[in-house]
């Protein structure tokens, strides 16, 4: 019974392996543009001064930059629509407003606050690395 049941773990794990290999391979997502890496644009750091003043706040401001001249890019080589690339340029620059605020009205940007605004600029990302 013991053999069975290991066998069944390893056929069962097997399996999946081979699920996700195929899945990954029919989604493939683009990896033209800088925004496409999404962990090493978790780990961005930007630099505060003028109008930024939060080491976060920095953050979500490198990031919408690095977005935005990847949207430009991807509607130059005709990858994007203008409509749609009009509509990530507008969800960007709404993040940028947002963060901008919170930073006004707190002084700060919490944690989650970063989380939140990283996974919006996230689906803006992913709608470009199609």
């Amino acid at each position: 019974m013991l053999v069975i049941g290991q066998s069944l773990i390893l056929a069962t794990a097997l399996l999946s392996l081979g699920v996700s290999q195929a899945s990954a391979q029919s989604t493939s997502v683009r990896r033209d543009y800088p925004s496409c890496n999404l962990a090493q644009q978790h780990r961005v750091r930007g630099q505060t001064g003028g109008s930024i003043r939060d080491i976060r706040q920095a953050h979500i401001s490198m990031r919408a930059n690095i977005l935005e001249a990847d949207i430009g890019n991807a509607r130059k080589a005709r990858r994007l629509a203008q409509p749609q690339a009009q509509k990530l340029w507008q969800r960007v620059e709404q993040v940028r407003r947002d963060t901008d605020a919170a930073v006004a009205k707190q002084g700060f940007l919490s944690a989650g606050e970063v989380a939140s605004y990283d996974r919006a600029l996230d689906m803006v990302a992913t709608a470009i690395c199609r």
